[in-house]
Order: C-alpha cells, then structure tokens, then sequence
C-alpha cells in the first residue's frame, strides 16, 4: 500500500486485523473478504471515496503446509476461502468499476511452490489455490484483454513479513539460489512494475531469488 501511495495513488486497504482509517488518500476498512458482502461493501466504499478503481491487487493468502493426507477440511476450507473465495469475490465486483472506464488492471498474489515443488515442505493446498491464481490470471487476460483490463500475477518466494520468525532467515535464505529471502521492498518494486508496464498482461513475475528457475 505503501508503494502505490508513494506513486501518487489513493489507496483502499481491507483486513480481518485492520485498524479504521480515514484518510486523504487512504482509506482502511476492517472485514473479512472470503464474505461477499464485504468485498461489495469494499468496491462501494472505494468508488464512492476515489470515484474510480484502477488497480486491485489480490494479496490476501493462506499458507498451510503440511503432507496432504494431513490436511483437515478445516485446512481445506479455511484455504480455499480466502485464497479462492477472496479472489473471486473481490475481482467480480471490480471488474464492471474498470470496465466502465475502459482501463484497469488486477495484480494476483501467488508463489513459486506452484512452480517448484519440494519434497522437504509439502504443501498441495496453497499450491491448489495459488497455482489457480496464477491459471486465471491468464485466462482473465485474455478475456478482457480487447477491452482495456489487464491481469498479471507475481509469485514470491519466502518474504520478511511476520508470518516468519526472524530466526529463521537464514535457513529460509538457502531455499533461494540468490541466498536470501526477499524484502516487502522487492514485492513492491515488481507490483509497480507491472502496473507501469502497459504492454504486459498475462504475465507471472516471479519475486522468488530465483527460487522458481532451478537450484
């Protein structure tokens, strides 16, 4: 959110932990995506405060790993709602807002296990959901393309956020031939790449230090 507001953008957040906010270019709403009813109410706040929405990013995940016949449909469900669920409800009520203007662009949020699998961390159920992502992405590109929308994913590899102990950064760092993890700062350098490049649609970045390519 950050980055789009230090481009110039007002900018909508919505969480479960989100704190209320009402600012000149901010707007922060707390609520649960994976419900239809909040991600209507989003779209409606956004286009009522900003008069437009040119830019959703899909950012919203689970992470479960575990051997799949571990997976309890708890996991399951708790997944697929907001990896899925969010996704669908979120992108839905935005598109009509873009195509109303004749322009807009959607970022989905995947990761390069979709690409890369390990044996050492199991993890069928995000690979399940975000390899979805990334699967609509193209397909979604190609359906609104003559139309003005553009859809592009980037898909991570292991980012400092505080779904990790700082522990455990070095280790993680070894999974990347690059021989780190990644900072928020490289997400946001790749989103804002691809809401520049207007000539790009259908497209999966991958923020992974080379994650994806090989080890």
């Amino acid at each position: 959110m950050a980055g789009y507001r230090r481009a110039g953008y007002a900018v909508v957040g919505v969480a479960l932990s989100m704190t209320p906010s009402d600012e000149q270019d901010y707007l922060a709403i707390q609520g649960d995506i994976t419900e239809a009813e909040t991600a209507q109410g989003v779209v409606d706040h956004a286009f009522d405060r900003f008069g437009r929405i040119d830019t959703l990013v899909n950012n919203a995940g689970i992470y479960i790993g575990k051997p799949f016949t571990d997976y309890t449909i708890d996991d399951y469900l708790a997944i697929t709602a907001v990896n899925l669920a969010g996704f669908f409800h979120m992108t839905q009520r935005t598109i009509p807002q873009m195509l109303s203007r004749g322009r807009g662009h959607i970022v989905n949020v995947s990761t390069s296990l979709v690409d890369r699998a390990d044996s050492a961390r199991p993890s069928a159920l995000p690979a399940l959901t975000k390899g979805g992502l990334v699967a609509v992405t193209r397909s979604l590109a190609i359906e609104y393309a003559s139309r003005g929308l553009r859809f592009n994913a980037v898909s991570l590899g292991v980012i400092k956020t505080p779904a990790h102990d700082p522990a455990s950064y070095a280790e993680l760092g070894d999974l990347h031939p690059l021989g780190r993890v990644g900072e928020v700062a490289d997400v946001v350098e790749g989103v804002l790449y691809l809401e520049h490049a207007t000539f790009v649609t259908g497209e999966t970045l991958h923020i992974d230090g080379g994650q994806a390519a090989g080890h």
